[in-house]
């Protein structure tokens, strides 16, 4: 990737910025404007820090989820710290990564677009270090693959177990030795595995939950066993969004002379929603020493009180995630990053542009205050922002993370 600098059209950058370079910064967070998503430079590096020590405690590898950030830079700080591999979920996303240098790719789906397969396979054809390992679930998936791809490639194949009421995936264990078989015979084609997602089949941490993943994950598991004669090299088993991964680790952790792979992705940053909730690493459910901290906020300024017990701060869907979970406010000041007051108050909807803040009582905001709100789901927090600003202990914005979506 080129140098990235800062221009006039970066929202919410300052103009003192501008013609900088996004990997060397210095300026106070106060300086920017809101709307503002920024990232917490300390929390990142714990975060990262964790989730591979925590992995590697259990003798397992990590692919995280790409997709979560499309951010080359901190791909580059999870490889540094151990991961094996970088995940996407499409066959797009796979080519950022392999010219951002990433040496193993894994796209968590199947890839059909022909135009996509053969772009990868003449990137792959031109950067032999490279390899790319993508899902399939069926055999019109593996006539799809062989017909968009040149005799003699490479391209990597994990068959997905599904499970019914979930996502993709073969629904039955007898499918899906079937398909392994028919890319164990291709010539454009190299079974590595089995592979599978295990978060469309629950949504809290209840004792039903918990056991529906467990037993997914249990199924997995026993295929291994099924396909490793099929395989040329020690198969692969991978599973683990960010919110089971420890159901998944007691699973696929146990099968021997295998590469068990996590994909968790969300750990990166965290969040004050729907990760807070549920992810096993939360504070509220891990030590101190190997929970993950918060580490993406948003600032948005109070634009008008209209009437009493309501206020509109000027950040919206196009700024703010909302699939997972309101924004929370988590405390007010005159400007971004200054001293934080208390504030008891809700976030009750929002607009494209506007947020509404809701309290009973005394207005505890003015005109022109800075909210600084707590987000839910990484994933749609950074797709709505292309420069994201890392500030230090020191309120001080140090460089700028790019992404790609």
């Amino acid at each position: 990737m080129t140098t990235r600098r800062i221009g006039p059209l970066d929202k919410s950058f300052p103009a003192s910025l501008e013609g900088e370079d996004a990997a060397a910064l210095s300026a106070p967070l106060s300086e920017f404007s809101t709307p503002l998503l920024a990232l917490d430079g300390d929390a990142l590096a714990h975060n990262v820090r964790t989730m591979a020590e925590w992995v590697a405690r259990r003798g397992l590898e990590l692919m995280p989820h790409g997709k979560t950030t499309m951010a080359p830079v901190l791909w580059r700080r999870q490889l540094e710290a151990g991961a094996t591999g970088i995940t996407v979920a499409t066959g797009w996303q796979a080519d950022v990564a392999l010219r951002a240098g990433v040496a193993t790719v894994q796209i968590a789906n199947a890839c059909t677009d022909p135009e996509l397969l053969r772009r990868l396979a003449a990137w792959l054809a031109e950067h032999p270090a490279q390899e790319v390992v993508c899902w399939a679930d069926s055999e019109a998936t593996i006539d799809l693959l062989e017909a968009g791809l040149p005799r003699g490639s490479r391209l990597g194949v994990l068959v997905e177990l599904g499970a019914a009421g979930g996502r993709t995936g073969c629904r039955d264990e007898e499918q899906l030795v079937g398909i392994a078989r028919r890319v164990s015979a291709s010539e454009a084609l190299e079974l590595r595995g089995v592979a599978g997602y295990e978060g469309a089949l629950a949504h809290d941490r209840s004792p039903a939950a918990l056991a529906a993943v467990r037993a997914y994950c249990d199924r997995l598991a026993a295929l291994v066993d099924r396909v490793r004669p099929l395989v040329q090299g020690t198969p692969w088993i991978t599973a683990g969004g960010s919110a089971y991964f420890d159901v998944v680790a007691d699973s696929i952790g146990g099968v021997r002379d295998v590469r068990a792979i996590l994909r968790s992705g969300a750990y990166v940053v965290h969040d004050d929603g729907f990760y807070r909730g549920i992810s096993p690493l939360d504070p509220a459910r891990a030590d101190d020493a190997e929970s993950l901290r918060t580490a993406m906020h948003a600032y948005a300024r109070v634009v008008s009180v209209p009437e009493p017990g309501l206020a509109l701060l000027d950040a919206g869907k196009r700024d703010l995630p909302f699939d997972e979970g309101l924004p929370v406010p988590l405390g007010v000041a005159d400007a971004i990053g200054g001293a934080e007051r208390p504030l008891r108050a809700e976030i009750s909807a929002l607009n494209d542009q506007h947020t509404f803040l809701r309290w009973e009582g005394r207005s505890p905001v003015a005109i022109g205050d800075v909210v600084r709100l707590g987000l839910s789901h990484p994933c749609t927090a950074f797709d709505k922002w292309r420069l994201i600003p890392v500030v230090d202990a020191q309120g001080i914005v140090t460089e700028a993370i790019e992404t790609f979506f």
